[in-house]
């Protein structure tokens, strides 16, 4: 359907002595690095940096969690909401929330620490 009405547009175009340029021609954008504010331009300045995980959204792997070795989960705020998926075939995700100083255990029994990341 798109084409049909851009086909119609190009001949009603040249009947009545209209140009039309492509848009490969047209003047091509700036780098989007300078048109960027704000947080959308820190995380495009740290994925140039070389870090593609600047505001450590990544999954992280569960690891032993003992109380003695727990789960580090790295903050730059003194509070961080933290999802577990206890069991490999679970549904959904059982969420707590971390405190800086504090150990925290999940209902399946992995123990969690919040740890200062500087922020970037």
């Amino acid at each position: 359907m798109a084409a049909v009405c851009g086909r119609m547009a190009l001949r009603a175009a040249t009947r009545q002595n209209l140009q039309c340029t492509p848009v490969r021609f047209c003047k091509m954008m700036n780098d989007p690095l300078d048109h960027a504010t704000g947080i959308e331009k820190r995380e495009l300045l740290a994925k140039a940096a070389g870090n593609d995980n600047p505001f450590d959204m990544k999954v992280f792997k569960r690891g032993a969690g003992t109380k003695e070795n727990p789960n580090l989960i790295p903050s730059a705020f003194d509070a961080r909401i933290v999802g577990c998926i206890c069991e490999e075939d679970q549904t959904y995700v059982q969420w707590m929330w971390l405190q800086k100083g504090t150990l925290k255990r999940c209902e399946c029994g992995h123990w969690f620490k919040l740890v200062e990341k500087a922020p970037v």
